[in-house]
């Protein structure tokens, strides 16, 4: 096992009617900036709920943060922050609202042009304090620190990430995903299901407790996932997802082992420059990753196999095989098609994304740092 830091200070309120107690969480003299989506919180009842618990606080509001954040509205909201004196945020919804919050919470005290927090992994000193509401299980970003935006001008998608960004504290109810549509429960599953398989599917490195719990989580949303596509108000199943894709991104599986995340990175192009959500370029690239690296991720293909799908006969390379195709058929088998063409996009895409990486100078991807160009470009082929 590598040496490892482990540090995470979120206080988690899990649970039913947990939304009642976010004012205890927050300073009472705090101007509070509510931060939120395309309004879907005021249709399931969210937004009452937490207007209920900040009642005869000082509140403002912004709304309309896209899927995929847009560095643009962002820009915006930091404004706000500014002009209006704003001391805590509170983000009321999806990944992409948490993920756009801590932006926001870092850009409002930077000087100078916030982008270049992203672009230039400009150093960041200070951020706003904040808490989130979460609304749809997915990235983690409830319980981690990390964020992806997308600068829509130059279609653009980039991560930053700082320990200061870690959220004082996140409300998981799992009602609040009961009105959930079809497709963003089917994409939180494949959302978490690659976060796992992003810090455990490289090699060993005789991290057994690791290995474990991140089977579990593999093995819990391939039991518990479907579930919740077949009744959205099965209140444990919903519970069950929602908790599953936190621990797959908090930083607990992979303390102290290597860590891929080149199916993320060539996913991130996909979504800046065609629309595709972030779940549906997980499930189109990480099969044919793990295809393509077969001979590097050789051992773990072999124990994910066994342990996540039970697959013990045959030769090892058709084990492998199999683990890789039970993978494929698991994002089908929850609504998320895996090949390019099931989204309208076509080969002549490839050569642009890996321009912008050779022009970033980031063709140095994976558990190895050895995912060029060449492997990108039989990847995304394969994923044709």
């Amino acid at each position: 096992m590598k040496n490892f830091v482990f540090y995470n200070p979120v206080k988690i309120l899990f649970g039913k009617g947990q939304i009642a107690n976010i004012a205890a969480e927050i300073p009472a003299d705090a101007k509070i900036l509510i931060t939120y989506g395309g309004g879907s919180i005021k249709t399931n009842g969210v937004y009452e709920q937490v207007k209920s618990a900040l009642a005869g606080r000082n509140v403002v509001e912004f709304g309309g943060i896209e899927p995929n954040p847009h560095l643009e509205t962002l820009l915006k909201a930091v404004e706000l922050v500014r002009n209006e004196g704003i001391d805590f945020l509170l983000a009321v919804g999806g990944g992409s609202v948490l993920d756009g919050t801590k932006f926001i919470a870092v850009a409002a005290p930077f000087i100078g042009d916030p982008w270049d927090i992203l672009a230039k992994n400009a150093p960041v000193n200070a951020a706003l304090p904040f808490g989130t509401v979460l609304t749809l299980p997915a990235t983690g970003s409830e319980m981690n620190t990390n964020s992806v935006v997308t600068k829509w001008e130059t279609q653009e998608k980039l991560p930053f990430s700082s320990p200061l960004v870690f959220p004082r504290f996140s409300v998981l109810d799992p009602e609040t995903t009961f009105s959930l549509p079809v497709r963003q429960i089917s994409n939180g599953i494949v959302d978490a299901y690659t976060h796992v398989m992003e810090q455990y599917l490289t090699y060993p490195v005789n991290a057994p407790l690791q290995d474990r719990m991140a089977e579990s989580i593999l093995k819990t949303l391939i039991e518990e996932g479907p579930k919740t596509l077949a009744n959205p108000e099965d209140y444990d199943a919903r519970a069950n997802v929602m908790w599953s894709a936190t621990l797959a991104l908090n930083g607990l599986i992979g303390a102290g082992v290597p860590q891929d995340w080149a199916t993320h990175m060539i996913g991130h192009e996909l979504t800046a420059l065609h629309g595709l959500d972030h779940a549906q370029t997980l499930a189109i690239v990480l099969p044919n990753t793990l295809t393509i690296r077969r001979d590097r991720k050789w051992q773990k293909l072999l124990q994910y196999g066994e342990r996540v799908w039970g697959i013990v006969d045959g030769s090892e390379e058709a084990r492998v095989t199999e683990a890789i195709a039970k993978t494929r058929n698991f994002f089908e088998s929850v609504g998320v098609p895996t090949h390019l063409s099931d989204y309208g996009v076509g080969l002549d895409t490839i050569p642009v994304i890996i321009e912008r990486f050779e022009n970033r100078g980031t063709v140095a991807l994976g558990e190895y740092k050895d995912v060029n160009s060449q492997i990108i470009e039989q990847i995304l082929t394969l994923s044709a």
